[in-house]
């Protein structure tokens, strides 16, 4: 395993500043998530510690070593990408075998073991003398993983695995690399991604990007519960945080009142009145969205199934003891 420091990193394409000045510490072992909008700079990140892109400027560290002239096949990492990149005139086998028929030393004996040790690991033994069109999505992304499980890299590097698969493949496979994660628990791990589930339910810490700068480092529920800023309230959780202005919010103290939609209460004392627009029943929680004069929608999530039809006035609370209050540059007031 390799503990990562990136200090004042910066990547410029010609006269575009991708990457801003990044100050990140990725401990040894650690599971860490980049999420950001689209453009932020989390793939291109990525790729800045692969060694696939240059560096501008700043230092990358892998265990205290200076690593920005290093070629990406000596730092000790393997990439797992969105898109597969299988050989699709080669068996499972020979897919997951290739990287190490490339080194030397390495006899034929050692490659099946390391093969049929990663196969096992992520359940895809039956597979080896397969071709990968004989596959689902889901089993080509875990043999894309197995791949990299074979070269033990002390890094791995994973850009928006899930995103070409299915609903349901989605979190088989989410699943699998957790508990990949657990299996090879000295192995530090980054990983890309846009999906919140993803993000809150893998990550030991979470890395939020935002115009190639970060914006709040924590874990998952530090992110979800003390958010540092404005953008990140409303990045993370879904659906996003409530926002409440105005008057409302100046009876609170702040320019900006954030509530979680588990926070907002439907009562008939309650402080705020609402117009319902929109029911959404999920079956275990439903989803009602109020018109209450604000930018966007107010969303109350309430347990169980709940019918409100539309035009139907509500008068709603906050859980004073859960709202957050922020001032007019988007930072918390605590």
């Amino acid at each position: 395993m390799a503990a990562i420091e990136l200090r004042n990193v910066r990547k410029a394409f010609g006269m575009v500043e991708v990457i801003k000045g990044v100050d990140l510490e990725v401990r040894k072992g650690e599971f860490m998530v980049f999420v950001g909008p689209s453009g932020c700079g989390k793939s291109t990140l990525l790729r800045l510690i692969s060694g696939l892109e240059d560096i501008t400027s700043g230092e990358m560290l892998f265990d205290g070593k200076v690593v920005n002239a290093l070629a990406p096949s000596k730092r000790g990492i393997a990439m797992v990408f969105q898109s597969y990149a299988l050989y699709p005139h080669m068996t499972v086998y020979e897919n997951m075998a290739f990287g190490l028929t490339l080194e030397k030393g390495k006899d034929k004996e050692e490659i099946r073991r390391r093969v049929e040790k990663a196969a096992d690991m992520l359940q895809i033994r039956q597979y080896l003398d397969r071709l990968p069109k004989q596959l689902s999505g889901g089993q080509r992304q875990r043999v894309a993983i197995g791949r990299a499980i074979t070269r033990d890299p002390k890094v791995f590097l994973f850009d928006e695995p899930l995103s070409n698969l299915d609903a349901a493949l989605r979190v088989a496979t989410r699943i699998e690399i957790a508990k990949l994660h657990e299996g090879m628990h000295d192995t530090t791990m980054i990983y890309v991604t846009h999906d919140q589930v993803e993000a809150m339910t893998l990550a030991d810490r979470i890395c939020v990007l935002r115009d190639g700068l970060v914006e709040q480092v924590g874990t998952p529920m530090e992110l979800y519960e003390k958010p540092d800023s404005l953008f990140v309230a409303g990045f993370i959780g879904s659906p996003k945080m409530n926002f409440i202005a105005g008057d409302k919010a100046a009876a609170f103290s702040c320019a900006t009142l954030g509530v979680r939609g588990e926070h907002m209460e439907i009562r008939p004392d309650g402080i705020w009145e609402g117009t319902v627009i929109h029911t959404e029943n999920l079956g275990a929680d439903t989803y009602v969205y109020l018109e209450m004069g604000q930018e966007e929608p107010v969303v109350v999530r309430i347990e169980g199934a709940a019918e409100y039809a539309s035009g139907t006035v509500l008068r709603v609370s906050p859980i004073e003891a859960k709202v957050h209050r922020f001032n007019e540059a988007g930072k918390p007031v605590r």
